[in-house]
């Protein structure tokens, strides 16, 4: 093949396809080298048609250098040990039909060089490996030394043969770009007859015209050839799926000892998804959403693997919408992360044509922007903008929307306007409102993720399925636990240690808590003298950041720097945005998120370069995005920074409209505020930031920071008694069980059981007293035990606790949340009672109702 027209480097008019020997400039792009012979082309074996036999002659195989050239001697012979092809064989194997053989044109994919050519040196001659016949055993059989020609027309015979291959390629960009290409009607062609080959010459001559054309940069015309050969949608697909097998094949949240992301299916552990509600308001916070499906009966559940959940269950019809529930760190991103990787590998869901990925974290970067839905794709895959899929109805198509909680686009189902074409430009959340729809792409199949909260922004007619994520089971955890920590024995002492602490173990129902007690309790465990191990979360939090500081100053061999107060400055700067972010509701933080809270984008860079495992960026749109590793280490930090301006400033975050005291004033007066503002949210949002406030005042986590340079407002004796005292008036003044369940949680973070094992000493008594007499903090810690037992009763005896409507309302959060099977004896009740009791007793897997 030559290049017609300028110098390389300019675009040529005209390019055409020859058959001559040699590029006299040596700017061609090599047809044959190495591993276009050996791979590309191979004669050894091709499974060629059978009319090639009658003129052609078996001296076809051997190099196209002469057997005295010195030219060869760089490259040693490349011998078959097979036996030598009979003539009848050889010439089957060349895959031309009747008519090809009797032109004479049985020779295929050799070089084009001239014996004579000094271009030649770069390529080994490709010798057969078969045993030389004897002598007078095949009149053809090779012999270059008595016949010195046989190169000459081997070669003239082998091009004639790779232009007829490549003839058919050449007319299709002679089609598509008339004037670019032109047909070389000068040699020895006959059209009238062509030649048939079979469908593996016509794809190694497909593969040498598209190494040519992109050696030659010629990208567009290289699309051309492939889109007509093998279909545009097969040629976008594979682009598609070896796009998406980049982006989804490592876990980045995980990091192996050479810093590097651990491969997800490594590390990756199976999760299911159970059939959920759609129900639109969640009052609680994740953390009791975590001990509520701990607790959850486990046997009425139908368990839905990521690849399923498209499959219609039985006598339902197929959902096209599909929302997927999960608190944070329970694995969204990660399953739906597993589901790409699975359809890019071809591993499931094969029917799904073209898969798209549209994380919200990204399309927030388009607000106030407008697309068509075309446009919008082309700038999350170039490649289908070039593909020439133009119409997506024609396909069936997969939407990913990953975030939905994360999204701050205005999507007003009721308001927007509606769109029903794919190129007609419009805002994004009017492109995402009518994609949900089904005004646009009414066929295209959605799976949405969220977090409980933000699961409302969809109103449920436009919902054909809810899933949930339960996260792992006990054996998953120990599972987990095995591969992320290859010592053996260190994991089991991790698991060990993990069990021996109930509200840890539970919390590592949560995939990411999993991976925090990993790197705590794996580091503190493998070494002899560390101290205590944690047994509250506030306690784990602070050691899974002094692990972080710790490898960072290793990592950078730098000192820590601290603010003007003493502090760590890089702690309390991501404190400051944690806290203000969180109070937003925010969970990822755009570049104006940053300047609000007075930190320079580039500052923060930093940080995520120093804190990886704390507080990552992400480059989306060309923009870039910054967020904690968890929610609940952005909850910490806020918390922290809360303490902390708290003891240097004396300003109460926690008041509507903080001021500085002019005098300093004990840290109750923070802790009560803080325990008045967490009981007044209506999702329970500051429950486990409050928590962590409470923890931090304690003295011996105050010498756990020392070491990160953080100074805390701890409590004195009289401030720490008058929290409790507080915490415990709460109790008993709050009805919601979520808001009281964690107010006992904070009563454990300041470590004091008191009510709790009042309660206990109850129920070891074996005595006949019921609790009507008890006050409504005794029966409030009651529930507590019973949801947060290791061992659950077999049966709840009503008549044992009260014999009371108001006994039987107290219960019934114990009564929900039951594993096993239970029998409830109660007295005449209201039918109002007997309804609630029902609605949940029923639905046990054996129950009995006795009067």
């Amino acid at each position: 093949m030559s290049e017609c027209g300028s110098d390389r480097d300019s675009a040529p008019s005209t390019v055409c396809f020859t058959a001559e020997g040699t590029d006299q400039h040596g700017e061609n792009p090599q047809l044959f080298n190495t591993e276009a012979a050996h791979a590309q082309t191979r004669l050894k074996d091709p499974k060629m048609h059978k009319s090639g036999a009658k003129k052609g002659s078996a001296s076809s195989t051997a190099s196209h250098l002469s057997a005295k050239s010195d030219e060869s001697k760089e490259y040693p012979p490349f011998f078959s040990n097979e036996p030598s092809p009979s003539k009848e064989r050889f010439t089957k194997d060349l895959g031309m039909d009747k008519s090809g053989a009797e032109r004479g044109s049985a020779f295929s994919t050799v070089s084009h060089l001239s014996a004579k050519s000094d271009e030649s040196k770069e390529y080994p001659p490709f010798f057969s490996n078969e045993p030389s016949p004897s002598a007078g055993s095949d009149d053809t059989s090779l012999n270059i030394q008595q016949s010195p020609d046989t190169l000459k027309v081997f070669e003239s015979k082998a091009m004639d043969f790779l232009k007829q291959a490549l003839r058919v390629h050449t007319k299709v960009l002679s089609a598509k770009h008339k004037g670019l290409f032109q047909e070389d009607n000068q040699e020895d062609v006959h059209d009238d007859q062509p030649v048939v080959f079979d469908e593996e010459i016509n794809e190694a001559a497909l593969k040498i015209a598209l190494r040519i054309l992109r050696t030659m940069d010629q990208e567009e015309h290289a699309q051309t050839l492939e889109q007509s050969h093998y279909g545009e949608l097969v040629v976008y697909q594979q682009k598609l799926k070896s796009f998406l097998k980049k982006k989804n094949e490592y876990l980045f949240q995980e990091i192996n000892t050479q810093q590097c992301p651990v491969p997800l299916k490594q590390i990756y552990i199976t999760l299911y998804l159970i059939e959920g509600d759609s129900e639109n308001v969640n009052s609680e916070h994740e953390v009791r959403q975590i001990e509520k499906a701990f607790n959850k009966r486990k046997s009425v559940e139908i368990l839905i693997s990521c690849e399923d959940i498209f499959k219609p269950l039985p006598k339902l019809n197929k959902p096209r919408v599909v929302l997927t529930k999960g608190i944070a760190g329970i694995g969204k991103t990660v399953l739906s992360q597993k589901f790409m990787l699975d359809w890019s590998e071809e591993k499931a869901n094969q029917d799904i044509q073209l898969l798209f990925s549209l994380p919200f974290r990204e399309l927030n970067l388009l607000r106030n922007e407008k697309r068509s839905l075309m446009e919008l794709l082309y700038d999350f895959d170039p490649d289908l903008k070039v593909s020439g899929i133009k119409d997506l109805k024609a396909y069936k198509v997969l939407f990913v929307l990953d975030g939905l909680d994360e999204c701050r686009l205005c999507l007003d189902f009721e308001g927007n306007d509606r769109c029903h074409d794919a190129t007609q430009s419009a805002p994004v959340e009017v492109l995402l409102t009518n994609l949900i729809a089904g005004n646009l792409l009414p066929e295209a199949y959605l799976w949405i993720t969220t977090r409980p909260a933000g699961a409302s922004c969809v109103p449920s007619q436009y919902v054909d399925r809810v899933t949930e994520i339960r996260g792992f089971s006990d054996l998953q955890k120990e599972q987990y636990f095995h591969k992320k920590i290859e010592d053996k024995n260190l994991a089991k002492r991790v698991i060990a240690n993990v069990r021996s602490t109930r509200s840890l173990y539970i919390m590592c129902h949560v995939p990411v808590f999993c991976w925090i007690s990993s790197i705590v309790l794996g580091e503190m465990c493998a070494k002899a003298g560390v101290g205590k191990l944690p047994k509250t979360l506030t306690q784990m939090y602070i050691h899974f950041l002094a692990h972080q500081t710790t490898q960072m100053r290793v990592k950078y061999s730098e000192k820590q720097e601290l603010d003007s107060q003493g502090n760590n400055k890089v702690i309390m700067s991501l404190g400051k945005l944690a806290f203000q972010q969180l109070d937003k509701g925010n969970l990822i933080f755009y570049e104006e998120d940053l300047r609000e809270c007075g930190i320079d984008v580039q500052e923060a860079s930093v940080y995520s370069g120093l804190c990886t495992q704390v507080f990552r960026e992400e480059s989306c749109m060309q923009k870039k995005v910054f967020c904690f590793v968890h929610l609940s280490v952005q909850e910490f930090l806020a918390a922290l920074y809360v303490n902390v301006t708290y003891k240097v400033s004396g300003e109460n975050l926690m008041t509507k409209e903080p001021e500085p005291f002019a005098q300093t004033k004990p840290v109750s007066e923070l802790h009560k505020a803080a325990v008045d503002r967490a009981l007044k949210s209506e999702n329970g949002h500051l429950d486990l930031f409050l928590r962590f406030l409470l923890g931090l005042s304690l003295e011996s986590n105050r010498n756990l920071l020392r070491d990160l340079k953080i100074q805390v407002e701890t409590c004195d004796s009289q401030s720490h008694l008058e929290t409790i005292e507080y915490i415990k008036e709460k109790i008993s003044q709050t009805h919601h069980t979520e808001r009281y369940i964690n107010l006992f949680h904070c009563l454990n973070e300041l470590n004091n059981h008191s009510l709790v094992e009042e309660i206990q000493s109850y129920l070891e008594s074996d005595q006949d007293s019921v609790m009507d007499e008890r006050s409504a903090a005794q029966w409030a810690a009651l529930v507590f035990v019973l949801l947060t037992s290791p061992e659950k009763p077999e049966e709840i005896h009503l008549k044992k606790y009260s014999r009371t409507e108001e006994g039987l309302s107290r219960l019934l959060p114990a009564i929900k949340t039951s594993r096993t099977a239970m029998q409830v004896f109660f007295l005449s009740f209201s039918h109002n009672s007997f309804y609630h009791l029902s609605q949940d007793v029923f639905n046990l897997p054996t129950t009995d109702l006795q009067h």
